[in-house]
């Protein structure tokens, strides 16, 4: 099993969304309104007068097998409109209760 974060603009939450229903992605948690800023490229999401974009953000636990499709389809996202901007990052998952 494996772990997936996913920070992305709120603008493309029912994209995200509708992907991980396409996907058969069942569970997950989501954060509203998160705040930052990446390292690479694009602008921070702060929700100040100056940067007033805002992110939401997720996390869901997918089968292995999942991962390499998932991923594809957010790369896809994210090169509709880098500026948007979605990023996703992978954890092992060793215990579940």
């Amino acid at each position: 099993m494996k772990s997936i974060f996913i920070s992305y603009n709120q603008a493309l939450t029912e994209r995200v969304e509708f992907m991980l229903d396409r996907l058969n992605v069942k569970g997950f948690t989501q954060w509203v309104d998160v705040k930052g800023r990446g390292t690479e490229t694009g602008n921070p999401h702060l929700g100040t007068h100056t940067w007033p974009e805002i992110n939401n953000a997720l996390m869901a636990i997918v089968e292995d097998e999942k991962v390499a499709e998932l991923l594809e389809k957010i790369q896809k996202l994210n090169a509709i409109n880098e500026k948007v901007g979605i990023r996703a990052f992978v954890w092992n998952i060793e215990h579940t209760v």
